[in-house]
């Protein structure tokens, strides 16, 4: 049976639903990037808010930005929007709900002019972002935004008229809010990346600024960018999920997601235009989302790419099997303990260690099936957020970075593109071709991969670094990954 509104009404044993009338709910949110873990993450929290009541103006409006098929955005709309979310616990149980809080979906280049009006419209408050750590235009040796890179960005940087990218869409969307004098608006970020309101505010701004100057004052004055901190492991979907989901409920889902039960959402009080209610679904609402945020980058994406590499080079092939490696488990808290949780700032009632002991459990889920692969992909988009802030804050403090300089060695190692049978590694990455080069050179003198401004900065000629860096890359090349991973687990290092 295709799933749709008429399903739910009758639905099948054990698959829980909203039990709210979706006929009732209005659009106050237009999301940009309709992503696995958006679905897993903001619209199930949306989903449980009207669940309770009170909140059917604050239904979900996705948009796609082109990476869709049309036949993609066809067969989500003819399940009328909706989608199961099944979390996966270590035991292997598993809990399947219907998600309803989105109520349509657009793509951005077919539909420009209709969801540039909904954008517009003062019943859309808030404008959300799942666009990926790389799809900000920032350049991460700086921090800042250029749009280098990115083709869409570049184009509509180039012409008034373009909007192929998120920038040119929403800034068109603010100019017609302007003029129809429709309201101020949040732009929501709920991206990995550190102070994402800012990063988010930056770039808006700065492209503004280049393609229509006269709408910065209004920005300024009319648009609020909280920060936010997201967190729940989401992988992709696999043909056994689909046919646990087709076996058990006897549903046809092309939109299907699963992900582990653990969520957070921690978010700034930072809006224009009202908000939901989102404390009564479990959303921790703060003054400072900084500490917060700055816990899960480093403890839990960090962590995530301290043991992809290492991982990968001694033969798994799933996070979960990482972690049970003994050598890499021991590694892991190494790296928690005494390189990440000395740089994080203190959160109330909140044990760090602890918590990253938890996150270990949690990417040890066998139930997951999360891919290395997955995490190795698009490394410099997420090493210069998740791990150089460490290492920066480390070398300026003095204290341990062999574990995180070790990381970036692994790193280094795996982008030769062949582990140590000589078998290919499939190295993808925005700068696949720059990253590469600099591992190949590496082989020929050490410390060279260090030389990319691109990624590293100025952290390249950091003497403390640098020799923590060449004592792992030459530990690699002259034992091999097992061996370097099994030193780690004796020292905090040096």
């Amino acid at each position: 049976m295709k799933l749709s509104n008429s399903l739910i009404e009758t639905p099948p044993s054990g698959l829980a639903t909203g039990g709210y009338d979706r006929a009732k709910l209005r659009a106050g949110i237009v999301h940009v990037g309709v992503s696995n873990f958006h679905r897993s993450h903001q619209a199930m929290y949306l989903h449980r808010l009207i669940e309770r009541g009170g909140a059917d103006d604050w239904a979900i409006w996705g948009v796609t930005m082109g990476t869709r098929e049309p036949a993609a955005l066809h067969a989500f709309r003819a399940q009328d929007c909706l989608y199961t979310l099944t979390e996966k616990a270590p035991d292997g149980h598993r809990t399947t709900t219907v998600i309803g809080s989105i109520i349509g979906i657009q793509s951005a280049i077919a539909d420009h002019d209709l969801i540039v009006a909904r954008m517009a419209d003062p019943a859309t408050r808030i404008i959300s972002l799942t666009i990926t750590e790389g799809g900000y235009g920032i350049d991460p040796a700086t921090g800042r935004f250029s749009g280098a890179g990115d083709s869409r960005i570049q184009a509509d940087l180039a012409s008034t008229a373009s909007s192929q990218s998120w920038l040119g869409l929403i800034v068109h969307a603010l100019l017609a809010r302007r003029d129809a004098e429709a309201g101020p608006i949040t732009v929501m970020s709920c991206d990995n990346i550190p102070e994402n309101g800012a990063v988010t505010r930056d770039a808006l701004r700065t492209f503004a600024a280049s393609v229509a100057p006269d709408l910065v004052s209004w920005i300024d004055s009319q648009v609020t960018f909280p920060s936010s901190m997201v967190d729940r492991v989401t992988p992709a979907m696999t043909d056994e999920d689909r046919q646990l989901l087709a076996s058990e409920f006897d549903i046809e889902d092309d939109w299907a997601v699963t992900c582990e039960p653990f969520t957070e959402w921690a978010l700034e009080d930072n809006f224009a235009n009202g908000r939901p209610h989102f404390e009564s679904v479990g959303v921790e609402v703060v003054a400072d989302v900084h500490p917060h945020e700055r816990m899960k980058l480093r403890l839990a994406n960090g962590t995530h790419q301290a043991l992809c590499f290492f991982g990968t080079l001694v033969g798994h092939t799933f996070v979960h099997e990482a972690i049970a490696d003994p050598d890499i488990n021991a590694m892991l808290i190494r790296y928690i303990d005494d390189e990440a949780v000395p740089s994080l700032l203190p959160i109330a009632g909140v044990d760090l260690s602890r918590w990253g002991r938890t996150v270990l459990a949690r990417f040890g889920n066998p139930q997951i099936q999360d891919p290395l692969s997955r995490i190795c992909a698009g490394t410099s988009d997420r090493i210069p957020k998740f791990l150089l802030p460490v290492i920066r804050d480390n070398v300026e403090a003095g204290r341990p970075i062999g574990v995180s300089a070790a990381v970036i060695a692994g790193w280094s190692r795996y982008a030769v593109g062949r582990d140590e049978h000589g078998g290919p590694i499939a190295v993808i990455d925005p700068r696949r071709d720059m990253i590469m080069a600099g591992a190949r050179a590496d082989v020929e003198r050490p410390g060279a991969f260090l030389e990319i401004e691109d990624v590293f900065g100025d952290l390249g000629t950091k003497l403390a670094f640098v020799n923590a860096y060449k004592t792992s890359i030459l530990a690699l090349r002259d034992s091999g990954t097992r061996a370097l991973v099994a030193s780690l687990r004796q020292c905090a290092s040096s």
